[in-house]
């Protein structure tokens, strides 16, 4: 610590540490240090481990509007998108901060319906915030503007929304996480599975409903019925499922397309005498702790990893601000199973 660091900190005065105290504390000059902090220049890389250690020592953070001057930047990303109740964009920007404030970069959001008038409104807003890059996001992987973007003179990344061509595009793996599900209740012993899940003309139900498919012909199995189509909701998976008890075709598992629909299925079930995970097990699509910790059973279900997506598309958008090439196209991301109680099991 710096002699000046030492006596403001004795004297119970917080001072945010400058340059110079760095520079005085690595005994080198401040242009050494500015540039031993922004990976530039010419030095051995003791000395630059030097001033990174003095830096930490000393909590120092670059003054982001000195940064923005000298390197022409603002530090800052936009965030676009039409989920103004945050299921999916709450956590995506979570992994997606998380990710940038390590590096000094700030994200700002915009939320509102995808109307052409109110997102010519947010672009101009992310322009006259001087963003250096924009990432946009939505509700679903197949939507996408409703408006030709015009030119920004940023790059753009999209995740969690369908993108143009070349672009570049980050979205989970439906089909395969779908297959996991599958695969981990015939695991279990269970083979007579069905599938409840929500619209067809959704991209993502379509996924799951292949995956489903792939993973029962995959074991040589048949699939209990169709695949019921219909609302994300838990009343779509309970008149389902209630359907299922009066036809007298209650299945011994159900992969359900979202948590909620698997939330209203284990509601009828419990109703009926029919026991989760005893007689039927149950595995919902989100990782929507809300809904998965909160049912009884706890609920056994795939995360997308939205925070990961978040941070996968930010580390791209830096890439592309600082000119590095990045392989346009869409990048389909891992997701993991959650298991709970409502397939029997505790582990896979």
């Amino acid at each position: 610590m710096t002699d000046r660091a030492a006596k403001l900190q004795s004297a119970g005065v917080y001072q945010r540490s400058t340059i110079r105290d760095v520079a005085a504390g690595a005994n080198v000059s401040v242009t050494t240090a500015s540039r031993a902090l922004n990976g530039t220049g010419r030095m051995s890389e003791v000395t630059r481990e030097r001033v990174r250690a003095v830096a930490a020592e000393l909590d120092y953070r670059p003054n982001s509007i000195a940064r923005g001057l000298v390197q022409q930047r603002s530090f800052t990303l936009g965030l676009l998108t039409n989920d103004t109740y945050g299921r999916f964009t709450l956590p995506l920007a979570s992994g997606l901060s998380s990710a940038m404030a390590d590096r000094g970069v700030s994200v700002f959001l915009s939320a509102g319906e995808y109307e052409p008038e109110s997102l010519i409104l947010n672009l101009r807003a992310m322009e006259e915030k001087r963003v250096d890059g924009l990432i946009i996001t939505g509700k679903r992987i197949d939507r996408g503007l409703p408006i030709d973007l015009p030119p920004l003179g940023m790059p753009v990344v999209y995740v969690y929304a369908a993108a143009p061509d070349g672009a570049v595009s980050f979205v989970p793996d439906d089909e395969n996480a779908a297959r996991a599900a599958v695969r981990h209740l015939i695991g279990l012993g269970r083979y007579r599975i069905a599938h409840i899940t929500g619209p067809k003309d959704f991209k993502a139900a379509r996924l799951r409903e292949a995956g489903w498919r792939a993973a029962l012909r995959e074991a040589g199995l048949a699939p209990h019925g169709p695949a019921v189509f219909s609302a994300w909701t838990e009343a779509h998976g309970f008149t389902t499922a209630h359907a299922m008890i009066d036809d007298g075709a209650v299945p011994d598992a159900i992969f359900c397309g979202n948590d909620q629909i698997a939330r209203g299925v284990i509601d009828a079930f419990t109703l009926a005498g029919v026991r989760v995970p005893q007689d039927v097990a149950v595995v919902g699509f989100d990782n929507w702790e809300v809904f998965a910790q909160a049912t009884r059973p706890p609920l056994t279900t795939i995360d997308m990893g939205l925070a990961g997506l978040g941070r996968s598309a930010g580390l791209a958008l830096l890439d592309l601000i600082d000119g590095k090439p990045v392989e346009p196209g869409v990048r389909e991301t891992p997701c993991q199973l959650v298991i709970r109680e409502s397939c029997g099991a505790n582990s896979v």
